[in-house]
């Protein structure tokens, strides 16, 4: 992936060690990297204006002053003066890879995995990977009340879903379901509901299947039921090992998933949330989080027509978790460090809004542990910009994921996804064009 390299070669704390430029690490991956002289945004710490960030075997080992890391004797040195490190962008709603869940059978189809459906060598993976996106929650449409599970993914380079899977501790890949209500499912036919009200009932009705089912399974013996994988699905919900990812946006389509929690017990996120400025006192009191999109241009479907670029200050005065999303298409996701610009704009504290692209959507995802800030023990998952988060005229030079570089601006071949051009659209090998990987 990686051009010639041209190497400055000083001593530094007695040790002989490669001081790089951006752009210039090595094909062999070093096992160990010092990334020296940026500006390091934690996000979940103070800012270091001239900073050094260790990284090793794809883990954080070090961050901090000049003064306070020790840089390893044989660690690899990457001189980042005047440039920015930054965790890694967390989308919770994305669309990208081709994915499709639930056919036109039934409204609720909790059987169905995206996971079976998702091409991660299509063009839009690379686009992500130039927007400084490394981890997404990919799911189905919103056309039907439950369209399937979704699935938690690195954006790593790799060829299979398999690949880039994020897994749980059993080693099954991670992952929340999909959930709608509003207007897309409204359809009336097919055994889909024609009203809001039929919608809830049609919801309310699996869950009490799905708890009759879960008390079969805890009975065993003579009463154990036969293998349901839709009700396998919503039982993982109802004890919490599957977070509902609900699309929603009227306020009183928020309020009815705050209902059917309430009732149920599940973890829930909000997403959309367009009227969330109408009901941020009763998100707040259910403590349920959001993962919100903020817009720049006018259109879309006519339930969210009062979407207000304030939701991400709304929500933020009552202490409520918020997250962005792309809901790429919708929002490319190159693009994506610009919604927190907008936040910003319409009132939302520069703390809040950095931590919505990155550790905030880890949260939301049961991921914070491991990912979303740049922070000593956490995977090495971050970006090297060219200026200030939040400035629209900041570009990703480069991103990393689990301390490997998916994307380098500074090579034509990534240039390409990040800009267009002819070749740009294709599969990894950029067909019809000059260049391999």
């Amino acid at each position: 992936m990686f051009s010639s390299l041209r190497y400055v070669a000083p001593l530094l704390a007695l040790a002989t060690v490669a001081v790089l430029a951006i752009g210039q690490e090595k094909d062999s991956e070093a096992k160990v990297r010092a990334y020296v002289g940026a500006r390091i945004i934690p996000v979940t710490a103070p800012e270091i204006p001239d900073g050094v960030m260790i990284v090793k075997d794809g883990i954080i080992t070090a961050v901090g002053t000049r003064e306070e890391v020790a840089i390893p004797a044989d660690a690899e040195v990457l001189n980042l003066k005047g440039k920015v490190l930054f965790p890694g962008l967390i989308c919770t709603h994305s669309h990208i890879g081709k994915v499709q869940g639930g056919d036109s059978s039934s409204p609720i189809q909790p059987e169905v995995r995206v996971l079976d459906s998702i091409d991660v060598l299509d063009s839009t993976f690379e686009k992500a990977r130039a927007g400084g996106i490394t981890m997404v929650n990919i799911m189905s449409g919103s056309g039907h009340l439950l369209s399937g599970q979704t699935s938690y993914l690195k954006l790593r380079n790799g060829n299979t879903v398999e690949d880039l899977a994020v897994r749980n501790e059993d080693g099954s890949m991670a992952g929340g379901i999909k959930m709608a209500n509003g207007t897309n499912s409204i359809k009336g036919t097919g055994g889909f509901p024609g009203t809001r009200g039929k919608s809830a009932a049609l919801v309310r009705e699996q869950f009490i299947k799905a708890q009759r089912y879960r008390e079969k399974l805890a009975q065993g013996g003579d009463q154990a039921p036969e293998r349901d994988l839709a009700m396998e699905a919503l039982v993982e919900v109802l004890e919490g090992k599957r977070v509902v990812h609900h699309h929603t946006h009227r306020h009183d389509d928020i309020m009815t998933v705050l209902r059917l929690k309430k009732e149920f017990g599940f973890k829930v996120v909000l997403h959309h949330v367009s009227e969330a400025w109408k009901v941020a006192d009763e998100i707040a009191e259910a403590e349920v989080p959001c993962s919100i999109i903020l817009l720049d241009s006018p259109g879309g479907k006519l339930e969210a027509i009062d979407i207000e670029w304030r939701n991400g200050a709304e929500l933020e005065k009552r202490g409520v978790l918020t997250a962005f999303h792309t809901d790429d298409p919708i929002n490319d996701s190159r693009w994506f460090l610009r919604s927190a610009g907008l936040a910003v704009r319409a009132g939302m504290s520069r703390g809040k809004a950095l931590a919505a692209v990155t550790i905030s959507a880890a949260e939301m995802m049961d991921l914070a542990e491991k990912t979303g800030s740049l922070t000593e023990g956490k995977q090495a998952d971050f970006l090297i910009l060219n200026g200030d988060p939040l400035s629209v005229y900041t570009r990703v030079l480069a991103t990393h994921v689990e301390g490997q570089k998916v994307f380098d601006l500074a090579d034509p071949a990534d240039k390409l996804w990040a800009e267009g051009g002819f070749g740009a659209g294709h599969q990894r090998k950029a067909s019809g064009c000059c260049f391999t990987k």
